[in-house]
């Protein structure tokens, strides 16, 4: 088929106040994810298989952070003379742009030059959802329904609360869309992937932006303002599909993943692509006990280690025990620590012989390496 016009924007700029002290210091976008990948690597990759070449990130908090991975677009093939991976950053210009307070109002921020692109389409996604989609499907489905937006939707089995519930009728017709509601109708949500025509998303900009400006979330606003007064159907995700929001979602993403049932990152049809560390692979030494557990590169092991993923060059020594935990990048784990149900940040230094972590809740284990509030 003929890929018509498409823009796709990653809004990629939001703190993740969520995640705690993960967040400090980088953008959750940012954040490493199964060893070796990042949040964005997902999102990235998935628009690379789609065939969609046209790809902004609009970006805000700590920047430097996510632009020293994506290197111009090169681990996706995104860093090309014409089209390729552009970054959006916040500006402040004669009509009073500035600092973006929400995902639509980044949008809005940035219409006049979504409107100069001149495309068909914009596909709106964020950066830290693990799924697979392609969105060449998404677009075909677009185009046979007629319709002014689609959303990407998927069924969850935790409280949908905490999600945007959309309610369809028999023929995927959206005729309800609710923010976080208190009570929600349903188990569909919006998997947070929205593709528009151009024009749409553009007028419905103007029209809520009126003459003062400002937005704020699209759960807020623009959708709700384009289910009210346009055509939206519903693309139905059936595959695995998570928001690594909160420290108990990116816990149980990395444990899901090691029990198979979570993503799929190792599909040779549909890999996930990104730019890996050169490093040594994992040493495991004579005093090593590792079960069930994922081990990147530069990582040198001498303790117990069990269903467990380590990040890049960590260090767990010997009589250390790691059971149901996530390491990071550079963490350090000293001789009779304990770690049960733990996520511990980058670089963090966990030393002092004795248990972190409990089989009740996940432990976040900061920078500094000491317990701290999960938020």
């Amino acid at each position: 088929m003929r890929i018509p016009r498409t823009l796709a924007i990653v809004l990629a700029g939001g703190k993740g106040s969520r995640l705690g002290s993960l967040t400090d210091d980088t953008v959750k976008p940012a954040l490493p994810f199964a060893g070796t990948y990042r949040l964005i690597d997902i999102a990235l990759s998935n628009l690379a298989h789609s065939h969609l070449s046209d790809v902004w990130i609009a970006e805000q908090y700590l920047p430097h952070s996510l632009n020293d991975h994506l290197a111009q677009g090169r681990p996706w093939d995104l860093d090309r003379l014409h089209g390729g991976l552009q970054v959006l950053a916040p500006f402040e210009g004669a009509s009073g742009e500035g600092m973006a307070h929400g995902n639509s109002d980044t949008l809005w921020r940035h219409r006049e030059r979504i409107r100069s692109f001149g495309a068909d389409h914009v596909l709106v996604l964020s950066a830290d959802h693990v799924y697979t989609c392609d969105f060449l499907e998404m677009l075909a489905s677009h185009a046979t329904t007629d319709a002014d937006l689609t959303v990407l939707t998927t069924k969850v089995e935790e409280d949908p609360s905490a999600y945007s519930v959309v309610e369809v009728d028999a023929e995927g017709l959206v005729t309800g869309f609710a923010y976080k509601p208190d009570e929600p109708t349903g188990d569909l949500v919006a998997a947070e992937a929205f593709l528009y025509r151009a024009q749409v998303l553009l007028d419905a900009l103007d029209h809520l932006g009126g003459t003062d400006g400002g937005l704020g979330d699209y759960g807020e606003d623009l959708l709700p303002h384009v289910v009210a007064t346009r055509r939206v159907v519903e693309h139905r995700l059936e595959g695995y599909w998570r928001d690594l929001g909160t420290i108990d979602d990116y816990w149980l993403a990395h444990m899901e993943l090691l029990d198979g049932s979570g993503a799929t990152l190792d599909d040779p049809a549909w890999p996930i692509w990104t730019a890996q560390p050169q490093l040594l692979p994992a040493r495991l030494e004579a005093t090593a006990s590792v079960s069930g557990s994922l081990v990147s590169s530069g990582s040198l092991v001498a303790g117990r280690v069990q269903h467990s993923v380590l990040g890049p060059g960590t260090v767990i020594e010997e009589g250390a025990r790691v059971t149901d935990s996530v390491v990071l990048e550079g963490a350090h784990v000293g001789p009779g620590v304990e770690l049960v149900r733990c996520v511990v940040a980058p670089g963090a230094q966990v030393v002092g012989g004795s248990r972190r972590g409990t089989d009740e809740a996940i432990t976040l284990i900061g920078p500094d390496g000491t317990i701290t509030d999960r938020a």
